[in-house]
């Protein structure tokens, strides 16, 4: 176990680790010399839906944290990762957040997954003066405001993300969809949340903007297993392509039903949707679906082959396709934050918790490196620079590439 020992009365960090493993497989590597641990947590849905993507940032995070304990990146500091699960549930993700922000030895906190989740932990995470960073959340408002469509506001100065926006998702999808694909009718359905409502409003705007027909809408709830009358709804409709603004779990079902009911049009979603265990939930009628996802392919970057290796030799559950490379990228980005911090204290982890917050917060804001992602770098609304993003099309049951580039919504 790592021993704390904290000096209360001037709020300074003497923290003692004795050389043994975390709960998450991660190592100190000190040695067992006295040194100062300092924590990272990550909160994402680790158990039940949306899980498959979740353990991805988990050990995303994980090796991210073990490479820098590894190679000393900071000296006398070791990192800590510690994660907590919420479910994929916006309360559980603020009470996480409570969590994280009251361990006196937290840095810094990488996630959510799901932007709904997001929206109740960042007004924690800013009163605590405390980074977040999220390898997945896309929608605009977490970063732009409520008014991001007029005058772009920033709600949050703690609150960054390496992946890009729906904004630059949707329009790339409705882009490959309507020139690509050459469909022209849509049947647009989404799952009511924040993070699929928001992009299929987007696709829907783009799509119409190139000339395309919005055929009908509708709505599913998370949690649905029947799809019987919607697969009704999408066949009397006519419609060329169906357009999903959800995860994986529904989107899956909802593929195969349509197919089985001898509706043999596409089904198209964002990010939230690739993932193996889509293809695997959905079996055979998945074939010929397709997914935008943030970047260029994993396997496809030259910095990312070690982590691959890594994460496949360590027999990590969920899947790093989507969001492995980019939550390594964010842990990356908070652990070279408190590097500047010391490196500008002559050395020293500043002894109250409270100022190396902030001073963390500050120097990821300056983030220029290059990761396992791409440039690693962050615009004054804190969102990612990199804009890189791809398409993917089910073929012989995998996710193939079939379009990499940037969005251009004119």
């Amino acid at each position: 176990m790592v021993i704390l020992t904290s000096v209360l009365a001037t709020g300074a960090l003497s923290l003692t680790a004795c050389g043994s493993r975390d709960d998450n497989g991660g190592g100190d590597n000190n040695g067992g010399s006295e040194t100062t641990t300092l924590t990272i947590g990550v909160d994402a849905p680790l158990s039940g839906e949306n899980s498959t993507t979740g353990l991805g940032i988990q050990y995303g995070a994980q090796i991210a944290v073990d490479d820098a304990n590894k190679n000393k990146l900071v000296p006398g500091v070791t990192f800590k990762l510690k994660a907590y699960d919420d479910k994929a549930q916006p309360a559980t993700g603020q009470t996480n957040a409570t969590a994280i922000t009251g361990d006196k030895t937290a840095v810094g906190a990488v996630g959510p997954l799901n932007s709904g989740v997001a929206q109740t932990m960042q007004q924690v995470f800013a009163s605590a003066k405390m980074v977040q960073i999220s390898p997945s959340n896309t929608n605009p408002e977490l970063t732009q405001g409520k008014d991001w469509q007029g005058e772009k506001k920033r709600p949050f100065d703690t609150y960054f993300r390496t992946a890009t926006t729906d904004e630059l998702q949707g329009g790339f999808a409705a882009d490959y969809a309507y020139n690509g694909l050459k469909k022209k009718s849509v049947f647009v359905v989404d799952d009511k949340q924040t993070y699929g409502a928001g992009l299929a409003k987007i696709f829907s705007e783009q799509f119409k903007k190139l000339g395309g027909k919005v055929v009908e809408t509708d709505h599913v709830n998370t949690g649905d297993k029947d799809f019987g009358s919607l697969v009704t709804k999408i066949k009397n409709s006519k419609a060329d392509i169906l357009y999903y603004g959800g995860q994986y779990d529904e989107s899956a079902l909802l593929t195969k039903q349509m197919k089985d009911g001898g509706v043999k049009i596409p089904l198209f979603g964002g990010d939230g949707m690739f993932a193996t265990t889509y293809i695997e939930a959905g079996g055979k009628p998945t074939e010929g679906d397709l997914a935008t996802a943030i970047g260029v392919p994993a396997d496809t970057l030259p910095a990312a082959k070690t982590f691959i290796e890594t994460y496949k030799s360590k027999g990590y559950k969920g899947d790093y396709g989507a969001y492995g490379a980019y939550s390594y990228d964010a842990t990356t980005a908070i652990i070279k934050a408190v590097k500047a911090v010391v490196d500008a204290n002559d050395g020293k982890v500043p002894g109250d918790i409270n100022d190396l917050r902030a001073k963390v917060v500050a120097e990821v804001q300056k983030s220029d490196f290059e990761g396992l992602s791409g440039k690693v770098s962050f615009d004054e609304y804190g969102d990612t620079t990199n804009k890189q993003l791809t398409v993917y099309q089910v073929e012989n049951g995998e996710w193939k590439a079939v379009k990499t580039g940037t969005a251009d919504l004119g």
